[in-house]
């Protein structure tokens, strides 16, 4: 049909690299929100246990040293959750920069 020629396509890299990056920075907010969730998950179990050897102790210093480390442990995972929110917003204005 066209003999010893290849057929004449053209692609656009430009608008293939926009929207591959589009879908790339949708992925990672949607990756993102599921890291908040398993967090939030974790935080919720470690408060847990953490409240049953509280409430499982008899020890002045050990409920004390438990009081501390659930607090502790709360703060760290805040700490990963508001991380996770701020790559959201900084993917989102990533995202608006691509369209």
């Amino acid at each position: 049909m066209w003999g010893n020629r290849a057929p004449h396509i053209t692609i656009n890299f430009k608008k293939l690299y926009v929207y591959m990056n589009k879908e790339y920075y949708k992925k990672k907010i949607i990756d993102l929100r599921a890291n908040i969730a398993k967090e939030k998950e974790a935080k919720k179990r470690d408060n847990e246990r953490y409240a049953g050897l509280i409430k499982g102790t008899s020890s002045t210093s050990s409920k004390a040293s438990y009081r501390k480390n659930k607090i502790d442990a709360a703060a760290a995972h805040d700490r990963r959750i508001e991380g996770w929110k701020n790559e959201i917003e900084h993917t989102k204005d990533a995202l608006k920069r691509a369209k």
